[in-house]
């Protein structure tokens, strides 16, 4: 599976559903990536806190949707049972909530992240693809005072528990490609995405369908493999295909 991107149908005979496993699949990211991956031809396993809730969140009789509850906070063995033998892949888009319990980041962030890492090493999973932030390295760009990092970061040091994941998954030897949106909006697109390397933008905003495309087009491209990309919207960018973004991008 490493050396070749992940197609919606056999290379011989009928097409086959290919099976992704999206984690905080009812979340306001997550539910966009399980429509999207709907639409691509995907089956989908959608693994979630709330099986009620997902049953109104997400499409409904849908042949190629299975929903499992999976706590990404409750350790990598229940996981890789919710994971099984028959996905190719991990989508991971949780986050926690903001509370005033300030151990919640790294609960959700860091550790539930580290999980779905080990989760994917017992079942042989070998592509994740990782819903992370900009500015998760503030410090190191010197965006210290940045009003974004200091916001984000206010509960519990979010950002810094995103990068330590980050760091988890580029060491684990898992193919990987790690998308840090800019401020994630509910409305529709406006403009067309700006893809950069890692720790270079600071500002900005994106539509949460264009995360939830680019996360699915990562699992399409090889040419996503093994890098970190940093995403926004810009009305005055010029439309670039996925196979021009992820190619510009260095792999880390």
């Amino acid at each position: 599976m490493q050396g070749s991107e992940i197609t919606e149908e056999e290379q011989v005979g009928a097409p086959q559903k290919k099976k992704i496993f999206v984690a905080g699949a009812t979340g306001s990211t997550g539910k966009r990536i399980v429509e999207q991956l709907l639409a691509k031809g995907f089956s989908v396993k959608a693994g979630v806190h709330d099986i009620d809730k997902a049953k109104t969140t997400l499409p409904g009789d849908n042949p190629n949707l299975q929903i499992l509850k999976a706590d990404v906070t409750e350790g990598s063995t229940k996981l890789a049972d919710a994971i099984s033998d028959d996905s190719e892949a991990v989508v991971c888009a949780t986050g926690f909530r903001p509370s005033w319990d300030l151990f919640a980041p790294w609960k959700v962030d860091n550790f539930g992240t580290v999980n779905l890492v080990d989760a994917c090493r017992k079942r042989g999973v070998n592509r994740f693809i990782l819903i992370s932030s900009i500015l998760v390295n503030g410090a190191a760009m010197g965006q210290l005072l940045n009003p974004a990092y200091i916001f984000l970061n206010i509960f519990g040091l979010t950002l810094v528990a995103k990068l330590q994941a980050e760091q988890y998954i580029r060491k684990s030897g898992i193919n990987y490609t790690i998308i840090r949106p800019g401020g994630l909006r509910n409305d529709p697109p406006k403009g067309n995405i700006v893809m950069e390397p890692e720790d270079t933008l600071y500002e900005g905003s994106i539509s949460r369908d264009q995360v939830a495309e680019v996360s699915v087009e990562a699992l399409l491209h090889p040419e996503s493999y093994y890098k970190v990309v940093e995403i926004v919207a810009r009305t005055e960018a010029p439309k670039r295909s996925f196979v021009e973004l992820f190619s510009s991008i260095k792999k880390g």
